[in-house]
Formats: C-alpha cells, sequence, structure tokens
C-alpha cells in the first residue's frame, strides 16, 4: 500500500497555522472577556433620526448599555471633583486608556414642569434648548439593587462634533460614555430628575459651584447619574446628593429638579447666601425647595432662592419669563393637566420657535416622562405630533 510523507516544510506549515489559530482564538477571548459588556453595547446602537439642515435637526440615537458601567467603582474611589479626573476615569476604564474623550461647556435654557392628571398619575415634562447637537436616548440596567433607568445624552458633550454624524468605530467608543452625561431620565422606581443652567454670578461670568468640605466629589451629570442609579424618592435622592460635594461641569453652573410617583418633588440650588455677586463657587451651599404639598413646581434656568436677585435688575434674571409663562398656565389648572399630550402642548409654548428666539437656538428635545406608569414620551426638535420624531420610552426597554 502506498503512502505519502509529508515533507518537513508542509508540517512546519501546519503547526504555524495551528498556532497562529490559536493565537486568534486567545485573543478573540481576551477580547471578549475584557470587552464583552462594551461590544453588546456598541452592538445596541441605532440611529433613529437623522440630521437635517433645513429643520436644524441633529442627528438622533438609541444605545442600550450592558453591564454597570463602572460607576459603583466611580463612587468608591471618591468621585471625581473635576472633568478632566472624571474623563481619565472613563477613558481607563470604559475605553481601555485607547481612546481620549473630553466633555464640552454649555450654554443651556431650558424648562421643566410637574403636575398631574385627572386620574391622579403624575408627569414631569422638560425642553432641553441648546444650539443644533446629536443626541442618544440611553437606557442603563446596571443590577445589583440599582434602578433601570432610561436618559437623553447630548452627545458633543462627549466629543462627537455637534455638525457632524458619529459614523466610524472611534465615534460609537465615545459613546460608551454616554451614561456618565445625563441631562435628564427617569428610573423604573417612578423618579425623574433634570439638570438646568443657572447662570449664577456676575453678567458674563458664571463661576461654577466648586465645594470644598470632606465630602467625595461629584460633578454634575454624574450627580445625576446616581440619582438615577441609586434613588426611589425624592427624599433618598436629596439624601444621596447632600453627601457630596457638587463641582460643576463644563464651566457652567447648573441647578436640578427631581421628582417622584408620589407627587413630591424638589428643586436643588446651590447658592452663597453671603456674597450678593455669587462669585465663589467654593462658598456655595445646597438649598432644598421642595414642593411641600403643592400641586405642580416649575422650573427654568432662573434661581428661585428667595433673595438671590435682591437689587439685581430684572434683565438679569433669565429664564423668568418661561418660568411665570409655567407657573401661571399651572396655576389656572390647579397643577392638572388632561394628560402627558397636554404637558407636551405646554412645553411647546414655551419652545425656542414659539418662545423668544435667541440666537441658533433650538429645542433639542422634549420628553413627558409619565412617573406613575414609568414611561415616557420624547419628541426631538420641536416636531410635535409627528410620528418618525415621536418615541414611546420606559426605563427597562
Amino acid at each position: 500500500m502506498d503512502t505519502k510523507k509529508t515533507s518537513p516544510g508542509l508540517r512546519v506549515l501546519k503547526i504555524a497555522l495551528t498556532v497562529l489559530l490559536g493565537l486568534i482564538l486567545a485573543l478573540c477571548v481576551g477580547v471578549f472577556a475584557l470587552w464583552h459588556n462594551e461590544l453588546s453595547t456598541l452592538f445596541s446602537i441605532r440611529q433613529l433620526n437623522g440630521p437635517d439642515d433645513a429643520h436644524r435637526d441633529g442627528a438622533v440615537y438609541q444605545m442600550k448599555v450592558s453591564g454597570g458601567y463602572y460607576f459603583d467603582e466611580f463612587l468608591a474611589q471618591g468621585g471625581a471633583s473635576k472633568d478632566s479626573d472624571l474623563i481619565a476615569f472613563i477613558t481607563q476604564r470604559i475605553t481601555k486608556g485607547l481612546i481620549p474623550m473630553d466633555i464640552g461647556e454649555s450654554d443651556i435654557g431650558c424648562s421643566s414642569f410637574t403636575a398631574a392628571t385627572p386620574a391622579g398619575d403624575r408627569l414631569f415634562a422638560r425642553n432641553y434648548d441648546f444650539s443644533r447637537t446629536n443626541t442618544c436616548i440611553v437606557y442603563t440596567d446596571p443590577g445589583h439593587g440599582r434602578h433601570a433607568s432610561v436618559s437623553t445624552v447630548d452627545l458633543q458633550f462627549i466629543g462627537i462634533d455637534q455638525d457632524s454624524v458619529p459614523q466610524g468605530l472611534m465615534d460609537k467608543v465615545l459613546m460608551l460614555a454616554a451614561p456618565y452625561v445625563p441631562l435628564d431620565g427617569v428610573n423604573d422606581a417612578g423618579l425623574a430628575c433634570g439638570i438646568y443652567m443657572s447662570f449664577q454670578g456676575p453678567e458674563g461670568d458664571t463661576p461654577p459651584t466648586d465645594q470644598q468640605t470632606e465630602k467625595p466629589d461629584l460633578t454634575s451629570t454624574t450627580m445625576l447619574r446616581m440619582v438615577l442609579d441609586y434613588a426611589t424618592t425624592v427624599e433618598e435622592a436629596v439624601e444621596l446628593i447632600s453627601a457630596y460635594d457638587l463641582h460643576d461641569s463644563a464651566n457652567s453652573t447648573f441647578h436640578y429638579m427631581i421628582a417622584d410617583a408620589t407627587g413630591r418633588s424638589a428643586v436643588l440650588e446651590w447658592v452663597n447666601a453671603t456674597d450678593s455677586t455669587d462669585t465663589d463657587g467654593t462658598k456655595r451651599e445646597l438649598n432644598v425647595l421642595w414642593s411641600d404639598g403643592a400641586p405642580y413646581q416649575a422650573v427654568t434656568n432662573y434661581i428661585l432662592t428667595p433673595g438671590y436677585y435682591d437689587g439685581e435688575p430684572e434683565e438679569s434674571m433669565k429664564g423668568l419669563d418661561r418660568y411665570e409663562h409655567l407657573t401661571g398656565a399651572l396655576e389656572e389648572t390647579g397643577g392638572v393637566l388632561a394628560d402627558g399630550g397636554a404637558a407636551m402642548d405646554l412645553l411647546s409654548q414655551v419652545g425656542r420657535r414659539s418662545w423668544k428666539q435667541d440666537g441658533d437656538t433650538v429645542t433639542v428635545h422634549s420628553v413627558v416622562y409619565d412617573l406613575t406608569h414609568r414611561t415616557a414620551v420624547w419628541v426631538g426638535n420641536e416636531h410635535y405630533g409627528e410620528p418618525a420624531y415621536t418615541y414611546q420610552l420606559a426605563p427597562a426597554s
């Protein structure tokens, strides 16, 4: 019987191929072990709407985040006292040190209010006003006793240019940082939170809040992330926030509104009671303005802390006109609106196209969170009533 001997060269080639395949397999296993949550998140990204120059629309994306995005580790290390520290943490943990990130400055003019329906359902409504930008609706479910949530992220805050559409792998990897920069959201307990510019300090100068105590530290958007992940009620949220020093992000100043399914809400402001010009961000202290049984509460960019604007001209009170319009409309109805659609209608009245135009700003998104049913209706850039730009959301989606 004939037998063919394998040549030495062919044997060496087979061994080399076997080793190469083994190395490739080991590399794949290593990449999966290191990046499995990140890869799952990247594969979940999809574009819901593209940009539209005529209407000044940015692109809208959806992303479902796998795993806990290292936020418990972030809190365990004491958080971060400045954007550069947050960026360093995100770069090291989420992008494995491979891709640098940045957080941009902002000049945001927004409006929010709480209300109820005749059936007693609790609503939290919000407009996000800014220049044209790309946004992402971000679903998170970190597990381990933390809440699932859905939130909205402005992608330019994590380095994705507002005038371009995220396309390549690099842009998508940058989007992995989105859980750290939410602007508003609701969790599966029916607790919602939003962040708003407060324009504190002298005209043309808004020194960021920069508390300096022995407490651990959080930046503006990571404070909102903590609330969505860990709080069930407004009281729990305020207790959590009170345990941290706030360091405002993006060289700006912010305040917050938080509401829950019981109907209670609060506006949180960091103000300096000893300095009428509010120029020293290190001296600011938390002031909580509770709804205290009122059927509604509203917030814009206007500081609500009594006496804050004493002696100041009305033109320095940014957002006062929108605040008075919202509270006036809600006062007429006793804080009761027919349904979520009526809440969206009220938001439309203070949208940038309906209200006083301010340069090239737009209402990037409007959202009405139903805190009772843990759902939301999200509309892009004042496309009210247009199904192609309207999305039904829920934290566990």
